[in-house]
């Protein structure tokens, strides 16, 4: 079995992804959650790119994610800058928690990572469920527009002590019929010439139609639904390179 988003692959999203980096989500989830006053959630919280500015924002976020290593690296992100937030290890499927919260975020595609069909519409709704009555969902996807197998690509970062680590990343499955593709990614750290740590992971991707996504929110309970690209609200997407975030309300009465 592969890792996923293991110690290296931890390591390098927070070096590419560091806190403080914004896409323009950053400023877009601060506007649409601006006006919260109770809880709310990030399923795949990573290391804490979003979460971290909201909270500097004073909004109350919790947040969970599946790997232990990029929760660590979280929670060290956010101890620096004084927060402490509620931070947890969770799937997003099955998570449980008393705790009903006014709004639940998924930036950046995170939500793509559940590459089986039952497994998105299962947290889909959990998400409603842990909505109070009005509560909102803001989730963010893309589309797959270059898709090849044996397609490679590769990366290099440099860190701390003249280390690099490099990537190398390609594609091994694409499944047209399930909609998802599967990427295998080859993490190496270098000291000097020398491989001093090697990790192998096994990244899964969905893929939706835009359409087909807002469907899927409908038959889940979600109403009010607003589509927009790029993180220009209510601007519908026009081309498949767009960012496409989803916002959705969960009417229970």
């Amino acid at each position: 079995m592969l890792g996923y988003y293991n110690k290296l692959s931890s390591e390098v999203y927070d070096i590419d992804k560091y806190i403080g980096l914004s896409f323009g989500d950053v400023e877009f989830y601060s506007e649409r959650l601006a006006s919260c006053e109770g809880n709310i959630l990030e399923p795949g919280v990573g290391t804490g790119r979003i979460l971290i500015p909201l909270l500097e924002k004073g909004l109350n976020v919790d947040g969970f994610d599946g790997s232990s290593e990029m929760l660590t690296i979280c929670r060290t992100n956010c101890e620096s800058r004084g927060l402490q937030p509620k931070l947890f290890e969770g799937k997003m499927e099955s998570f449980s928690l008393d705790t009903e919260y006014e709004a639940i975020i998924v930036p950046t595609g995170t939500f793509l990572l559940l590459h089986k069909r039952e497994d998105s519409l299962s947290a889909l709704n959990n998400f409603y469920k842990h909505l109070s009555d009005g509560g909102k969902l803001i989730v963010d996807i893309f589309l797959q527009t270059d898709l090849a197998v044996g397609k490679v690509s590769t990366r290099a970062w440099d860190v701390q002590n003249e280390e690099v680590i490099t990537l190398e990343s390609k594609i091994v499955e694409i499944d047209f019929i399930n909609q998802y593709i599967i990427t295998h990614n080859r993490y190496e750290k270098w000291n000097h010439g020398q491989l001093t740590q090697s990790e192998l992971e096994r990244f899964p991707l969905r893929w939706y139609g835009v359409a087909e996504f807002k469907t899927i929110l409908e038959q889940a309970g979600f109403a009010d639904i607003v589509i927009s690209a790029d993180y220009k609200h209510g601007e519908y997407p026009t081309n498949s390179t767009q960012i496409i975030t989803f916002e959705a309300i969960a009417r229970k009465s």
